[in-house]
């Protein structure tokens, strides 16, 4: 019998939101719901009863309508809720008041704070602003933004009016803004002339210029450090522009690894139900909390977290390196303002953790309600550097991502957490694990698919008329479901783990090894700082390559390389072993953070690279190209 890492109190298992939404799921259903497994069969088989309870549950403003779904049972073509109409900012914006509802803080110590009141007078002057401009419904506006709450207040507005958002990092080069968004012809832009990072200023005034002169549909673009009081005059928009369920409401990216970024177009509605069902039922986001995750404007993870404000909860944005002036920083954060629910990423735990810095020992983050965890599968161990270091709270690692602005598996209040898992599939999630054949697995490593529609799937790809690139993308792989990309299974407790993404699997001999099972154990090793693993294709036959990143002060040789080895067989199996172990200086990531392995495996194959763009240290391929060991 395994030892969960943690459980829930009886007393807050009993009083939380999804035992709330179980009563009421009980009472329509007829019957008892008394696992969390009997509650996740009912959202599946009857999703109208589902998505609509939770509508009510969540009190969403606007018109729901008598009708949930129209084809229901064709995963491509459902159309949810649509007799309904609603705005999203007005469901963020419910609450006016002189509590905090923004607290940003940057690197270099700078915090602001905004109110309830003070947040509604902002966006409604942006809108007024915007709306003066002849800026309506379905208008895309841009942003080239920091995490702030100029970022948010402009989404709202951009919301408020009926409007498209779109958003990317400053750190984004010139080439991997007009990629994206010249394709989607934005009228207004949103920029900064620059920002700080790794206590570094970086100055974005070219940038902004060049972004511009590739963007001719701009009617203005402004520097919202330098313009942002010109902005907020004396117009005002006050009203919520209705909007049906299906209207898009934000376009996001994808990564641009394999080609131009796909412009992914995501609804007013499904956005909204989606992050509700997350942050109220898994989360357990209460009114007056706040809710911390480190992102950047150009990740799914900030419209995650600005949806936030839908449960009355305090955003806690912090903008710079989570480790400047030093580690330190984030929980610096947390203490200072009382942060509830604490997202970061797998690679900024495992980097603490070697680093010897012990958070618990130096911050007192007795507010902490759960630690959150998503961009890469959390390993084993970092659950347990969590539970000793920082605190002894709920881990929810969750997975997800762009395609669905929201999450496949999470958390979840009433579940034990077990180290290494994902709690559960979401509420009205119908995933399954298949194998090659297109079965659906019990138990065992497989594709993760999602089997029926749910309202967070993608509207449409921009510039797509017919349809084909966005079928191609998720349907055409294994047929009748939803692909999304990623290799994983189901544990006996019906968790879930992600082993990496299906198309950087490492496959020997017929048996197909998720890279995040070999990464788990190399970066056990106290000399590795991360790691990264690909194929190569050499002599009729596929050996697998281990690149390690090292610690400044250690060195690689024979000895390394045994003891890494003896690690991911003892851990795995001798399948997983690397052929080759290779130090490198550094391993490249797209600017969410995600490893490229595709693009690593292209250089080492004389391939060339399709969007260097979409990497954040190009530079960093270059270590892999021609190596005499791999000839």
């Amino acid at each position: 019998m395994v030892t969960p890492l943690w459980s829930p109190a009886p007393e807050d298992r009993n009083t939380c939101n999804l035992q709330r939404f179980r009563q009421q799921a009980e009472s329509i259903a007829g019957r008892a719901l008394p696992e969390y497994a009997d509650l996740l069969r009912w959202s599946i088989e009857r999703r109208e009863d589902f998505w609509s309870l939770l509508w009510d549950f969540a009190s969403i403003v606007g018109i729901k309508g008598d009708i949930i779904a129209q084809n229901a049972d064709h995963l491509t073509a459902t159309d949810w809720f649509p007799e309904a109409q609603l705005n999203f900012a007005e469901n963020l914006l419910a609450r006016r008041d002189s509590e905090p509802a923004l607290i940003a803080r940057n690197e270099t110590g700078e915090e602001r704070s905004m109110t309830w009141t003070a947040l509604h007078d902002a966006v409604e002057r942006i809108a007024g602003y915007l709306a003066n401009l002849g800026i309506g419904p379905g208008d895309r506006v841009a942003g080239i933004l920091p995490n702030g709450i100029e970022a948010v207040v402009a989404m709202l507005a951009t919301a408020r009016l009926g409007g498209v958002w779109s958003s990317c990092s400053p750190d984004f080069g010139s080439a991997a803004i007009t990629d994206r968004f010249a394709q989607i012809e934005p009228r207004f832009l949103f920029g900064c002339g620059g920002y700080h990072y790794s206590g570094r200023w970086f100055d974005c005034q070219d940038k902004l210029r060049e972004a511009t002169s590739n963007l001719p549909t701009l009617l203005e673009t402004v520097d919202v450090n330098t313009e942002w009081p010109r902005l907020l005059g004396d117009a005002r928009f006050t009203e919520f522009v209705p909007r049906r369920f299906s209207d898009p409401l934000c376009i996001m990216f994808s990564s641009g690894t394999t080609g131009v970024p796909k412009c992914i177009v995501h609804c007013v509605g499904g956005v909204l139900l989606q992050h509700r069902k997350e942050h109220l039922l898994h989360c357990d986001l209460l009114p007056g909390q706040r809710l911390f995750f480190y992102t950047t404007c150009g990740w799914m993870m900030w419209n995650w977290l600005v949806s936030g404000l839908a449960s009355n909860a305090t955003l806690c944005l912090y903008d710079g390196a989570p480790t400047h002036p030093d580690s330190g920083a984030l929980f610096r954060f947390v203490e200072d303002a009382g942060i509830n629910h604490f997202g970061i990423s797998p690679g900024y735990v495992s980097a603490l953790a070697k680093s010897g810095y012990r958070p618990r020992e130096r911050h007192d983050l007795s507010t902490l309600r759960s630690v959150l965890s998503t961009g890469s599968p959390l390993p084993a161990e970092s659950f347990d550097w969590i539970a000793e270091h920082v605190a002894e709270v709920r881990v929810s690692s969750i997975t997800g991502g762009t395609d669905i602005l929201g999450c496949f598996a999470l958390g979840n209040p009433q579940l034990p957490v077990y180290r290494g898992e994902i709690q559960c599939a979401g509420l009205g999630m119908d995933i399954a694990f298949f194998d090659e054949q297109g079965h659906a697995l019990s138990r065992g490593k497989g594709e993760l698919v999602c089997r029926r529609s749910f309202p967070s799937m993608p509207i449409s790809f921009w510039n797509d008329p017919d349809g084909s690139n966005y079928r191609a993308a998720y349907f055409e792989t294994l047929r009748g479901v939803w692909h999304h990309g990623d290799f994983g299974e189901f544990t006996e407790h019906d968790g879930v783990i992600i082993h990496g993404r299906s198309d950087a699997v490492l496959n020997r001999g017929g048996v197909r090894i998720g890279t995040a099972e070999l990464y788990r154990y190399a970066e056990q090793i106290e000399e590795v700082v991360e790691s990264i693993a690909v194929a190569q294709e050499r002599n009729g036959d596929v050996r697998i390559l281990l690149f390690v990143r090292l610690r400044e002060d250690a060195e690689f040789g024979p000895a390394l390389a045994q003891r890494i080895r003896t690690a991911i067989r003892s851990g795995t199996s001798p399948r997983h072993v690397p052929d080759v172990i290779l130090p490198v200086a550094d391993i490249p990531r797209t600017r969410s953070g995600k490893l490229v392995e595709l693009a690593v495996r292209d250089v080492i194959h004389g391939r060339p690279v399709v969007n260097l763009g979409a990497i954040a240290n190009p530079e960093a391929l270059e270590l892999f190209k021609d190596l005499p060991l791999l000839g």
